[in-house]
């Protein structure tokens, strides 16, 4: 408190004041043992709600840009209950175009956005998720007839010569590429036909907090893949800095 006063200039009995009511509201806490103040939890709820509704606002925006960049169906994604559920989507122009999946909840080691979204874990709370949901359903909840694409069908298993995780280690070793080149790829394992790529958004801590997914057609998008992935991380990049995140090293 003492030095709280000294540093803001004020009467010691008036920060004093001050602060016991901050910390009525939660918004500081004071340590029983030294007595000393702290950032209170309530600070890190409301600004975790600052951040969610950032992100949606400019999230938004930044799904239709990329979707008229790069004329194909574009997804924003997020972590839930360890699994990814896509907030918001934005479909390709062309007739023939990939499914959209706003609203669904699909298995996080499936989806390149998934892998995105865990490639800042460490390692044992990878194994820890792993043991959990490393057997999920591709879908984990109902997919409206209307979204799927036509033309595309949903895999219940990966082909084996195109699975990128097929177990624990395979993840690790997946995340590991993600983290190297800075985005995720997509080659026919969910759905035949359809390929994409996925990069992370992160908050001001440098944490990942969002996946961008853009998904299209092999025919019209697969020569292209390592292009699109480069792009998607661009975007992706200038969507952190739009909510006051910083770019991971890659």
């Amino acid at each position: 408190m003492v030095r709280v006063a000294e540093l803001a200039g004020r009467d010691k009995a008036v920060v004093s004041r001050s602060l016991a009511t901050l910390a009525e509201a939660g918004l500081v806490e004071r340590d029983p043992s030294s007595m000393a103040y702290r950032v209170g939890s309530r600070i890190y709820s409301l600004a975790a709600i600052t951040a969610e509704a950032t992100l949606a606002r400019e999230g938004r925006t930044a799904v239709k840009r990329i979707a008229q960049a790069t004329r194909e169906t574009t997804h924003l994604c997020v972590l839930r209950g360890g699994n990814v559920l896509t907030i918001l989507s934005e479909l390709s122009p062309h007739e023939f175009r990939s499914t959209g999946w706003e609203g669904v909840t699909t298995a996080a080691w499936r989806t390149p956005s998934g892998r995105v979204l865990l490639s800042d874990w460490d390692e044992q709370a990878l194994r820890l998720w792993y043991s959990e949901h490393g057997h999920d359903r591709v879908i984990l909840g109902p997919l409206n007839p209307a979204m799927q694409a036509p033309g595309f069908s949903l895999l219940e298993e990966p082909p084996r010569d195109k699975a990128r995780v097929t177990d624990f280690d395979s993840l690790l070793r997946e995340i590991s590429v993600i983290k190297e080149r800075g985005y995720a790829l997509l080659e026919e394992e969910m759905e035949t036909g359809v390929v994409g790529a996925s990069a992370p958004v992160t908050d001001y801590a440098g944490r990942v907090i969002a996946a961008i997914n853009v998904s299209g057609p092999a025919l019209r998008v697969g020569r292209q893949l390592d292009a699109l992935g480069a792009h998607v991380a661009r975007a992706a990049a200038e969507l952190s800095a739009k909510i006051g995140g910083q770019a991971r090293p890659t």
